[in-house]
């Protein structure tokens, strides 16, 4: 496919609480684009406030797709979400508008702009049912060093609590005797889209700073209440959704396994190390124009850089 056939695809990546949502709604307004949101928890019904979901309001008029297209119950996937996005990428395309990839989920947007084959391994029930009674009896720790002794790669990334992943991981590994790093390291790296990749970061104190005031904020919009709710309404804990940053950590308060301090703490930890994990799995992509030191100061200037980059990438080169 030469350049000149491919879609334009327009992607800003980075970390949570980075400050993505309002460069993406300036951006969107300025290149005419329509935003696919790149997120594995803002797909979920009435989980609102622990994945900072934008509200109607706060998208201006302009389109979001993938954001409120599954219940609780049902589990999403990232084939789920390369297979939609393909989809929407032509849709907008043909509209004459620009599609507009925003988010923080890696896979799900390496896998939607580089076209990758999953697995052909298929589900062996029996084979998670087995890891998943080991995990119940020796813990989360000891399930994801089975995974490090066979696919280390892997392990590095994925959070010992990510369990359906990790048993994915080894379900793969189990049936086809291939690592899924190794699988994935194996997919050609080409991109079906003309691709202009930009990445938010900055300064770890600041930005460390800055999710823990989310959080507080978080609590006080009524994070408490919305688990809350969710258990109501019959959603268990063991849920993949439910298993989301900041749900599975007020549940246990919850259940009276943690003291509200205690969840609190816990919740700033996994997601300071969430973002560190985040933006070791960006900095493996090829491609990316980072914006190193993205913040409240210096936004102007970099909104110019952005737009630099944007026109070198998308016009300059036609």
């Amino acid at each position: 496919m030469t350049t000149e056939t491919k879609r334009k695809v327009l992607v800003l990546l980075g970390p949570t609480a980075v400050g993505k949502t309002r460069l993406s709604l300036e951006l969107a307004a300025a290149y005419n684009a329509e935003i696919i949101s790149g997120d594995s928890m803002q797909v979920y019904r009435g989980m609102d406030i622990g994945t900072a979901k934008i509200t109607s309001a706060e998208m201006k008029g302009i389109p979001h797709h993938l954001i409120d297209i599954h219940d609780p119950e049902d589990a999403y996937s990232a084939a789920e979400f390369q297979e939609q996005g393909k989809r929407l990428i032509e849709e907008i395309s043909a509209r004459g508008k620009l599609p507009f990839i925003v988010g923080g989920t890696g896979l799900y947007i390496e896998s939607l702009c580089y076209g990758f084959r999953f697995s052909e391994a298929v589900a062996d029930e029996a084979f998670r049912s087995e890891q998943d009674a080991f995990a119940e009896e020796h813990g989360a720790e000891a399930l994801h060093a089975r995974l490090a002794a066979v696919d280390p790669a892997s392990a590095a990334r994925l959070h010992p609590n990510d369990r359906r992943r990790i048993i994915r991981a080894l379900e793969i590994h189990h049936q086809t005797k291939v690592t899924l790093s190794a699988a994935q390291a194996d997919q050609k790296k080409e991109s079906p889209y003309e691709l202009c990749l930009i990445g938010l970061t900055m300064d770890r104190k600041i930005l460390y700073k800055r999710i823990e005031d989310r959080i507080d904020q978080m609590l006080e919009q009524g994070l408490i209440q919305e688990v809350q709710g969710l258990l109501d309404k019959g959603y268990n804990r063991s849920l993949v959704s439910m298993q989301g940053l900041g749900y599975k950590e007020i549940a246990a308060y919850l259940a009276g396994e943690l003291t509200y301090d205690e969840a609190v703490t816990l919740l700033k930890r996994d997601t300071r190390r969430f973002a560190k994990r985040q933006l070791s799995w960006f900095r493996h992509m090829k491609e990316i124009q980072w914006i190193e030191d993205f913040n409240e100061q210096n936004y102007p200037e970099n909104l110019v850089k952005i737009r630099e980059i944007i026109y070198r990438r998308f016009e300059s080169t036609h």
